[in-house]
């Protein structure tokens, strides 16, 4: 095993830990976005780049696309930004 493929596995878990206590939806989506990159690049470093296509284009890609468009739905997104403008005004204010 070389210093890439440890190096690669380490961020691995490292997004596998922070997806666990991340508080914020659309963080846990973009932690997990590149955990499945990670894992397309481990997947090449193992010399299997039909896995590695398919957990980009999946994984990272269309599940991902899926995760926002349900945030969007479920309005999460509009409340982190609605949040972040009343924060700015509070801080305006005081």
């Amino acid at each position: 095993m070389n210093t890439l493929q440890i190096i690669l596995l380490i961020f691995l878990l490292i997004c596998a830990v922070a997806v666990s206590f991340t508080k914020s939806l659309l963080n846990s989506v973009l932690v997990y976005m590149s955990f499945s990159l990670i894992m397309s690049m481990i997947w090449i470093c193992l010399e299997s780049p039909d896995l590695a296509i398919t957990e980009a284009a999946v994984g990272a890609g269309v599940t991902s696309i899926l995760f926002f468009a349900t945030l969007k739905k479920i309005h999460a997104i509009e409340v982190v930004q609605e949040n972040k403008k009343q924060t700015e005004k509070e801080e305006g204010l005081e």
